[in-house]
C-alpha cells in the first residue's frame, strides 16, 4: 500500500467519524425534543393571547421594589470610592506605533502646521 493510499484511508475514516458524530447528535436532539415537548391535552384550556392585568396589590409591590432598587443604588453611589484612572506621566507608544508613525512622516515628510 502507497503511502497516498494510507493518508485517503485514513482521512476518509476521520471524516466519517466526524459526519458520524454530527448525525448523532442530530438524532439524538430530535429523539429529546420530542420526548420533552409539551403534550397539548384535551382537559387544558388554550390560553388567550392577552395577558392577565397584574392585581393591585402586585403592582404596588412593583412599585415599591422598584423605589427602594433606586434608593439603595443611589446610596451606594454616594459611598463609591473609584475614580477615573489618571493619564500615564508620559505617552506610552510600542515599537509598532513607533514604526508605523516614522513611515508616515518620512512618507509625508517632515513639516509642522503653526
Amino acid at each position: 500500500m502507497t503511502d497516498l493510499t494510507l493518508s485517503l484511508q485514513i482521512t476518509a475514516l476521520g471524516m466519517g467519524l466526524v459526519f458520524g458524530a454530527i448525525i448523532l447528535l442530530w438524532l439524538m436532539m430530535i429523539v429529546l425534543t420530542f420526548l420533552t415537548a409539551e403534550k397539548d391535552s384535551p382537559d387544558e384550556v388554550p390560553a388567550s393571547d392577552s395577558p392577565m392585568p397584574a392585581s393591585v396589590s402586585e403592582t404596588g409591590f412593583k412599585v415599591q421594589a422598584a423605589a427602594l432598587a433606586v434608593a439603595v443604588a443611589l446610596a451606594e453611589q454616594g459611598q463609591s470610592t473609584a475614580h477615573p484612572l489618571p493619564d500615564p506621566p508620559t505617552a506610552i507608544v510600542s515599537a509598532w506605533q513607533l514604526g508605523m508613525r516614522t513611515r508616515q512622516s518620512s512618507e509625508k515628510g517632515n513639516f509642522r502646521r503653526h
